[in-house]
Order: C-alpha cells, then structure tokens, then sequence
C-alpha cells in the first residue's frame, strides 16, 4: 500500500489532527518560508490544473508544503484572509530545504500555487501585490465561448446548475448584478455565485487583465492561449519554464488534468449570442495585448 493509499484510508479525525500539526509547524518555521515565486492566476476552464501538475513533474519546481497532500491553492486571497499572512507563507517550502535541493540541481527551485479565481476577483491582485510583489504570474485565455460551454458543463455536472444553457446566458445579468455589486462593496469574502454562474463575464478577460497590470509590471506576467497549451504541451511548457527561469523539461506525461467529456455540442442559439457578445470585446483585447487575434473572428 502507497503512502496516498494510506492517507486516504485514514479516518477524519486523523486527517484533521495532523492537518493542525503540520500547519502549526510550518508556522513556526514561517520566518524561513518566502512568499510564492510564481501563481498560474486563471482563467476557469482554460488549464490551470493541467499547467499546475505539469509544473509539478519538474524537478526544480516545489508543492504546497506538505506536497504529499497535492494541493492547487491555499485560497487564501479569497476564502482565508482572516487566518493571516504568516499562514499563507506556511505553504511553502523553507529556504532552508531550497538550498539543500539547489545543491543536488544547480539552481534555485521554485514554488507556488494555482487558482482560476485570482484573474477573476477584481479584489485578489491588490491582495497579492502587498503579499508577494515580485511574483510572476501565468494567465491562460481561453475561447470565451468554449470557455463558457465548458464552465456551464462542469455546473450542470456537479449539479448545481438547472437552467439551460441559452437560459442561463439570458438571465446572467440578473442573476449577477447583485453578486457585484456585494463584492464590490466588500460585503461577502466569496460568493459561491459569484464564482459559478457568470459564464460569459469570466470570458470578458481585458477587464481583468487590465486589472491585473494595474498591480504588477507586464513583465512580471506570461499570457498564453489555451489552445496552444492543448495542441503542443511541451512547447507551451517550455515557454513557462523559461519565464520562470528554470531549465527546460521534458514532461514524462502530456496528458490533460481535471478534463470534463462534453455532454454535447453547444446550442446555435448560445453560439449566436457569444459570438456577437465578444466580437468586439475580443478586437479591443487583443488590440490591448498588442498580439494578433487568439480565435477565429469569423
């Protein structure tokens, strides 16, 4: 039996008893633990898990500590605010370790974490700036319109979403206003509304991403097409190991993380309406990047 096979057999409050133990600890070691050197910020659907694990499989490139536990995100600039800065630095890994490890591969190794909803919570690029102001960040793009269809899927699948798809793009604006307007007042922390249901919102990327450069320096942020990471992974995660500036690696594995098989194709209805929607929101985007278009804009 494997040490995860043995972690997930054990009952809860095992589970939970050391969750508090090695937290405590790592706290303690805080004064020794740097803030994230990298963050794969979003978008939602667009291949933030994929990116993440792939990042993993390189040997200079470090988990949330403890990385036995496999975890993305701490969450923290969204859910966890409240448990402090010297918290959220526990995740990662010692300087101390990073030297011992620097020995055996010749260079500094690196962490960070990954979560689609930093790009999209106008509030978590201030939050990281003041925290980890040197960070690089990876931005993936996704099609808006795929990006939507595979967002509204992942909903109807886990269940919580019961409208249909035309439906719910009809109905975004009433459904969300409220939810921005409650973030934008700093009502909430994290809306499950706000996260779940804004399928072509999460698509209107300039916003977010001028949102994003108002914080940290263009130099400081790669933006990839998702495509290009689906269509040749290597060479995308080539480009990401040398915007880190760690050494190139050949993945033992390219395959797709945290996939979802398309239940069906998406209604002409849906395709008509996003098509007209983003038109322009596109040309003004990749106008914005200074980059030809991403998508086609047939």
């Amino acid at each position: 039996m494997n040490l995860k096979s043995v972690k997930d057999s054990a009952p809860r409050w095992l589970k939970d008893g050391s969750d508090i133990a090695t937290r405590s600890y790592a706290q303690l070691t805080v004064h020794d633990r740097p803030a994230p050197d990298y963050l794969i910020a979003g978008t939602k659907r667009g291949g933030t898990t994929s990116l993440f694990n792939y990042l993993l499989m390189h040997p200079g490139v470090m988990g949330l500590y403890p990385q036995a536990r496999g975890k993305k995100s701490t969450d923290y600039f969204f859910k966890e605010l409240d448990r402090g800065e010297k918290w959220y630095r526990s995740h990662f890994q010692t300087e101390t370790y990073r030297k011992l490890r620097a020995r055996e591969l010749g260079y500094r190794p690196i962490s960070g974490e990954a979560s689609p909803y930093y790009l999209w919570d106008p509030r978590v690029a201030g939050r990281i700036k003041v925290v980890a102001p040197d960070v690089k960040s990876i931005v993936l793009l996704r099609n808006p319109l795929e990006r939507a269809w595979s967002h509204y899927q992942e909903r109807v699948q886990n269940g919580v979403e019961p409208l249909e798809f035309v439906d719910a793009l009809r109905r975004e604006d009433e459904r969300m206003t409220s939810e921005y307007a409650a973030v934008n007042a700093g009502e909430q922390e994290y809306s499950a509304a706000f996260d779940f249901y804004p399928y072509r919102e999460r698509g209107n990327y300039l916003p977010q991403l001028k949102n994003w450069f108002e914080k940290f320096d263009r130099s400081q942020v790669l933006v990839m097409r998702s495509e290009d990471m689906y269509e040749n992974v290597q060479e995308a995660f080539n480009n990401v190991c040398e915007f880190l500036e760690i050494p190139v690696f050949d993945l033992p594995t390219t395959r797709t993380f945290n996939a979802r098989k398309k239940s069906s194709s998406m209604p002409a209805a849906a395709e008509s309406y996003l098509s007209e929607y983003f038109y322009e929101r596109n040309l003004e985007l990749f106008e914005y990047l200074e980059i030809e278009p991403f998508w086609s804009m047939d």
